[in-house]
């Protein structure tokens, strides 16, 4: 019997990160799941992930700590390489740019860039060797138009995305496609607490989005159906940046 892919998703507890764990495992992937803390989340997520007849190997892990990335993942390439690696973890700690202290300006880049990183390089390595894979990036529309009071997730998004489109040219002859899917206003924890009045009028489509509308996207390019697209930043927001 033909071997399952994997998908290793990071902060993948909640939110975007679990509804791309529920359709990837739909799809047929087994799911390597990272977070940082939340194991009762992580839990559920891979309770829901099981149901699918698909594994949830669950891996607790910070991302922008380099020697805890390398411990959870280094023992586990020896075996396996995953197909999709999904870089969805990430935060937001607003305030304006005056107001910004050093740890939330670096702790925000180092989730989104120093994360990717880490992650993304052990796992390449033998995507390199096998000629194949896919490298998703769970960036956002912050990074594509800027936003007042998110100078750090601003930053790292768009950082994000600039580094998609570099490492996208330099693997693509290797069979390895890197895009990235940036959301728009999603109801998630992260826009729980803001002003649903002022927000609506801002999105043509007038609702927020669901984590499913980002998760099918994630769906759909790490499948054989996106064979020809790398390097691309797709939009899932509603019509709130064009």
């Amino acid at each position: 019997m033909e071997k399952r892919r994997i998908a290793l998703i990071t902060g993948g507890s909640k939110g975007i990160g679990a509804a791309i764990a529920a359709a990837l495992a739909r799809d047929g992937f087994d799911i390597w799941l990272n977070y940082r803390s939340d194991h009762e989340s992580a839990s559920r997520v891979a309770a829901e992930v099981e149901k699918e007849g698909t594994s949830c190997l669950l891996l607790p892990f910070d991302v922008a700590d380099g020697e805890a990335v390398k411990s959870a993942l280094t023992p586990l390439l020896e075996n396996d390489t995953p197909y999709a690696v999904v870089n969805n973890a990430g935060y937001a700690k607003d305030t304006i740019m005056a107001m910004m202290n050093e740890r939330e300006w670096k702790g925000v880049l180092s989730v989104a860039l120093d994360g990717f990183f880490f992650v993304t390089r052990l796992v390449l390595v033998n995507m390199l060797r096998k000629r194949q894979g896919r490298i998703v990036n769970i960036v956002s529309t912050s990074g594509q138009s800027g936003m007042p009071g998110q100078t750090n997730y601003s930053a790292a998004k768009a950082g994000l995305i600039g580094a998609t489109k570099a490492l996208a040219a330099e693997v693509a002859k290797r069979n390895i496609l890197v895009n990235a899917v940036s959301p728009g206003f999603i109801e998630t924890d992260m826009t729980h607490d803001l002003p649903k009045d002022r927000i609506l009028p801002m999105i043509p489509l007038g609702r927020l989005g669901k984590p499913a509308d980002v998760a099918d996207v994630v769906s759909f390019l790490v499948s054989d159906k996106a064979a020809y697209i790398t390097g691309q930043i797709i939009a899932v927001n509603g019509g709130t940046y064009m």
